[in-house]
């Protein structure tokens, strides 16, 4: 059965994300602290922090165990929050930076060998600012190895047939605006339905998208 894994699922784009790949037919396991279906009738929970690698990598196996190998698994999870230069600390950067980066390459090498050796599947993860800013430190710095991590991922196993990407969101995510998450969500099915001929690592959603 064709499965989607959507890590940090929420009630902005991870749910969005969930309903778009499920209305193709996909079925759909959500990874969360919580375990929350987020409403959505018919998809999987697992918990886990995405800052605990045995607890992320136990969701994937068991998500794998219900739908085997996933096609395709977003990586929605990020600490979001205001820092500046002067105001950094260790265990702070730290922290944003194991959930905002590290739990994005421990699910990559969970998964991304099982799909190199199918011969296919996408691995996206939700990035954004397209700029950094002074005003927020760790997510600016956690973005930007993102987006160093899927061009990584994409030498290591592109030639294997595994699509690395992110969607870059260069904005506040609220519905009925601009940055709708549910227009969000279209860009990951496009980027797991490219062509291999066509493949972007990065898809950029601005208020003019």
């Amino acid at each position: 059965m064709p499965g989607a894994v959507i890590i940090g699922a929420g009630p902005g784009i991870g749910r969005s994300v969930a309903r778009r790949f499920a209305k193709e037919g996909l079925a759909v396991g959500l990874v969360s602290r919580t375990g929350d279906d987020l409403g959505l009738e018919g998809v999987r929970t697992y918990r886990a922090d995405c800052a605990d690698e045995d607890e992320l990598r136990a969701a994937l196996d068991a998500a794998a165990g219900e739908f085997g190998t996933p096609d395709a698994v977003v990586y929605n999870a990020a600490i979001i929050r205001p820092d500046s230069p002067g105001e950094a600390n260790v265990r702070a950067q730290l922290d944003a930076w194991a959930v905002n980066v590290v739990g994005a390459l421990i699910a990559a090498a969970h998964v991304a060998p099982a799909m190199a050796r199918r011969g296919g599947g996408t691995f996206i993860v939700t990035g954004g600012m397209p700029e950094p800013k002074a005003q927020y430190v760790s997510l600016s710095l956690g973005k930007a190895g993102v987006r160093t991590l899927v061009a990584m991922l994409d030498e290591e196993y592109g030639p294997s047939g595994v699509h690395a990407a992110s969607v870059t969101v260069a904005g506040p995510v609220a519905p009925g605006t601009a940055f709708d998450p549910d227009d969000i969500a279209d860009h990951y099915w496009r980027l797991h339905t490219q062509p291999r001929d066509q493949w972007e690592l990065e898809a950029l959603h601005t208020d003019a998208s």
